[in-house]
């Protein structure tokens, strides 16, 4: 998908387990238009640029797997919480660049 003039791009760093936790779900982006590959190549050592569509599949991708499926059934595991703190992070973006 090609962005438009007036798309928003927000610029946001993933780093540490934060990241490594995120790509191991990369399978569930199949249909998100390159971003399962730029999830799986993106380092940590810059912002990644995302747009509305870009957040909006990772916080489905996040919700599925924190809520949906028992991929963690330890509450307390370091990969959970990581994903857990991504997710509210990119939920704070998000509300703050389109106000939801």
């Amino acid at each position: 998908m090609k962005p438009g003039k007036k798309d928003v791009r927000l610029d946001v760093l993933i780093t540490g387990e934060e990241l490594r936790a995120l790509q191991q779900h990369t399978w569930l982006m199949a249909e998100a238009f390159g971003l399962d590959g730029r999830i799986e190549r993106y380092k940590g050592t810059r912002p990644i640029g995302l747009y509305r569509w870009d957040l909006d599949c990772l916080l489905d991708v996040l919700a599925v797997v924190l809520e949906y499926r028992p991929a963690y059934p330890d509450p307390d595991s370091p990969e959970r919480a990581a994903l857990e703190r991504l997710r509210s992070r990119l939920q704070a973006e998000y509300n703050n660049a389109f106000g939801r």
